[in-house]
C-alpha cells in the first residue's frame, strides 16, 4: 500500500520537576566531538517520545562540563544516541556550558568504563549514559566517582549490579504505550497487514512490539476487521543483506506496513519498503528524514519516547541545584506522568489519510487515565481476538 507522506515534525512537551546536581569547572560552550570515528553499527532504539527544546532556565546554572558516551551506536544514528545527544548539546548551547561525547572503540563494559574514565580526567563533571548497556558501568563508576553525577537514559534497577546511589539517576519509558498507539493508528488507517521487525529481544524492544500487537488488535476489534500479523527479531540493532531480504519477501507476500524498532535495523526496512511501494513506522524519534529523497517517503509515523527532553530536564535539575529531588531513583517514565511518549501531530506532519487527530487525542487520554491497559509483560506474548493472526517467526 502506497501512501503520500509529508513532513513530520515533531515537538512535545515532558512534564518533569526540575533537577539538579553542583559540581563547578569553568568552560566555554562548545559541540566538538573528544574523540573517536564514528561505528559502523547503530545504536539500539530503546529510546524517544516528543522531543523539545525547553526553555533556558530562570535559576542560575552553575559551572561544569557535560560528557556523553555512547553505547554501541553513534551521535548520528538517526535514533537513540543521536536523541540522547540531542538534549545534551541544547542544554549545553542554552546555558554556554562546554560539552562533548566519546565513543567507546568496543561493546564491551571494560571500553564504556575506560570512555567515562576519560571523560572525567578532562574534566567533566555530569556524564550522560544511554541505554540499558550502561547497567553494569554505571554500578561501577557510581562509586568509584562519588563527585560526579551520572544520567542514565533506558536503564532500569534489572539492568544493574548493584543499587542505585545519590549521585546517580536512571530511567526507563512506558514503550509498550508507545508501541500500542503506532499499531492502533496503523489499523484504523486502513492497514490490515502488517509486520513488527525488532533489533535485539531486550525489554525496551520487545515492550514496543507488544504493545504494537495490543494496539493493533483494539484497532481491529472496533473497526471489525481481519488482520495478519508478522513479528520477528533480528537480533541485532543495524540492517544487512540478510534482514533485507527477510523484509522483502514480507513485502512480496503482501505485508503492507513494518514497524521497525531497533535502531539501525531500520535501514533493512526502509530499503525493502521502497522495492515494494511498502510502509513503515519509525521508532523512538521522528524518523521521516531518513525516508526523504526517494519517490515518496514510506515513513508513516514514529512511536517516540521523550529522550531529548527528559536530558535536559535532568540536566537542568543538575545545573540549578535540584540534584537531591532525584538524585538517586530509578522511575519509569509513561503517559500517566506526562506527554512521555507519542506519535508525531505537529500541523502537517499528520501523514494519516483516515486516522484522525480527534481519534488520537482520544485513545491518548485513554493511556493516561487508565481506561485504556496495556500490558507492560515481556515474558508473554500478548492475547489478541478472534481475527487477529499474529505469527512469531524466528
Amino acid at each position: 500500500m502506497k501512501k503520500k507522506v509529508v513532513s513530520i515534525i515533531l515537538a512535545s512537551a515532558m512534564v518533569l520537576s526540575l533537577t539538579a546536581c553542583g559540581n563547578s569547572s569553568q568552560t566555554p560552550s562548545t559541540d566538538a566531538p573528544a574523540q573517536t570515528t564514528p561505528a559502523e553499527q547503530n545504536a539500539p532504539a530503546e529510546t524517544a517520545a516528543p522531543e523539545t527544546q525547553a526553555a533556558p532556565a530562570e535559576t542560575t546554572v552553575a559551572d561544569g562540563k557535560i560528557a556523553l558516551v555512547t553505547d554501541v551506536g553513534t551521535i548520528d544514528d538517526e535514533s537513540f544516541n543521536q536523541a540522547t545527544w540531542e538534549g545534551v548539546k541544547q542544554f549545553g548551547d542554552m546555558n554556554d556550558i562546554e560539552y562533548t561525547y566519546y565513543q567507546p572503540t568496543e561493546d564491551s563494559t571494560e571500553e564504556r568504563i575506560n570512555q567515562i574514565d576519560l571523560a572525567v580526567a578532562e574534566g567533566a563533571t555530569v556524564v550522560v549514559l544511554p541505554g540499558y548497556l550502561f547497567g553494569e558501568t554505571l554500578s561501577e563508576v557510581q562509586t568509584t566517582y562519588p563527585d560526579v553525577n551520572f544520567i542514565a537514559v533506558d536503564v532500569s534497577e534489572g539492568d544493574m549490579t548493584a543499587p542505585i546511589e545519590a549521585n546517580a539517576y536512571a530511567c526507563t519509558f512506558s514503550e509498550e504505550q508507545a508501541g500500542y498507539l503506532a499499531g492502533y493508528a496503523a489499523v484504523k488507517d486502513g492497514y490490515t497487514k502488517l509486520g513488527f521487525l525488532g533489533g535485539m529481544a531486550v525489554p525496551a524492544v520487545i515492550r514496543y512490539g507488544y504493545g504494537y500487537v495490543q494496539g493493533i488488535d483494539a484497532a481491529a476489534q472496533e473497526l471489525g476487521v481481519d488482520v495478519e500479523v508478522k513479528y520477528t527479531y533480528g537480533g541485532q540493532f543495524f540492517g544487512d543483506a540478510n534482514i533485507t531480504a527477510k523484509m522483502e519477501s514480507w513485502y512480496s507476500e503482501g505485508t503492507e506496513i513494518v514497524f521497525a524498532c531497533g535502531g539501525g535495523i531500520y535501514t533493512s526496512a526502509l530499503e525493502a519498503a521502497l522495492n515494494y511501494d511498502g510502509m513503515i513506522i519509525g521508532v523512538d524519534v521522528d524518523q521521516y528524514s531518513v525516508g526523504e529523497g526517494n519517490d515518496y517517503n514510506p515513513v508513516l509515523t514514529s512511536a517516540m519516547k521523550g529522550l531529548t527532553a527528559t536530558v535536559i530536564d535532568k540536566l537542568e535539575g543538575c545545573f540549578t541545584g535540584q540534584w537531591d529531588t532525584f538524585g538517586g531513583q530509578v522511575e519509569n517514565l509513561g503517559l500517566a506522568d506526562g506527554d512521555y511518549l507519542g506519535l508525531p501531530t505537529d500541523g502537517a506532519s499528520w501523514a494519516f489519510e483516515t486516522f484522525t487527530q480527534d481519534e488520537y487525542e482520544e485513545v491518548l487520554a485513554g493511556i493516561k487515565d487508565g481506561s485504556i491497559v496495556i500490558s507492560n509483560d515481556t515474558e508473554n506474548q500478548p492475547e489478541v481476538s478472534e481475527g487477529v493472526s499474529v505469527s512469531y517467526i524466528d
